[in-house]
């Protein structure tokens, strides 16, 4: 698929879900990606993006997830499957170790922390396009978690707004290896512009 001019001034990289329940031993949901997230070298890869677009001048995003409070859903009419593991597992709680930011991929002084979204898509009911628009950004960069769950349905929001979307093909993971190829293989190109490696990335973005 073809790549794009990743220009520092209009290139945000969109870091979803940062937390120590997805990416830190420990974690609640660590123990359900950790096969998948080994294969592909996740946490290598997540360590090297960043800190390429950093070099790079790049703006970094960070697009978390609700952080679970009690009562969260209870009460709603429609609440998703996903939705229901959160409340049973208390994924990412407010003000536990699991809902902290992982010490290695934590915000920094310059980057931009959008509203936390409630289901699966970083834009819906946030000010994530709000924010990128008024840093002049066109081009997102996806990397985080879940690849086929808020991955996708980030990246296919940011197509439909007019975003030129790259996907990190090895710097997410899902809960299967079958997961990973409906995100990467099926779903992905009939939305992403380009769906690229680490390797391949890297050599793509400017140096600082």
């Amino acid at each position: 698929m073809p790549t794009s001019d990743y220009r520092p001034e209009t290139t945000a990289l969109l870091f979803v879900d940062p937390y120590n329940d997805f990416l830190a031993e420990g974690g609640k949901v660590w123990p359900h990606i950790k096969e998948v997230a080994a294969e592909v070298g996740l946490l290598d890869n997540l360590r090297a993006i960043t800190a390429a677009v950093r070099a790079a001048g790049m703006r970094v995003v960070i697009v978390p997830h609700r952080q679970w409070e009690e009562g969260d859903y209870e009460h709603w009419r429609h609440v998703n499957p996903t939705q229901r593991a959160i409340m049973t597992r208390h994924t990412f709680a407010k003000g536990s170790w699991g809902g902290e930011w992982h010490p290695e991929f934590a915000p920094q002084p310059g980057d931009v922390i959008v509203q936390q979204h409630w289901g699966q898509s970083g834009f819906a009911n946030t000010d994530l396009d709000l924010q990128l628009k008024q840093h002049g950004i066109s081009h997102v960069i996806l990397v985080g978690l879940l690849a086929n769950t808020c991955i996708e349905s980030t990246g296919r929001f940011a197509m439909e707004l007019g975003y030129h979307v790259t996907l990190g093909r090895d710097a997410t993971a899902a809960f299967t290896r079958e997961l990973m190829h409906a995100a990467h293989e099926l779903n992905g190109p009939t939305y992403a512009h380009a769906i690229v490696t680490t390797r391949e990335l890297i050599p793509l973005l400017p140096k600082g």
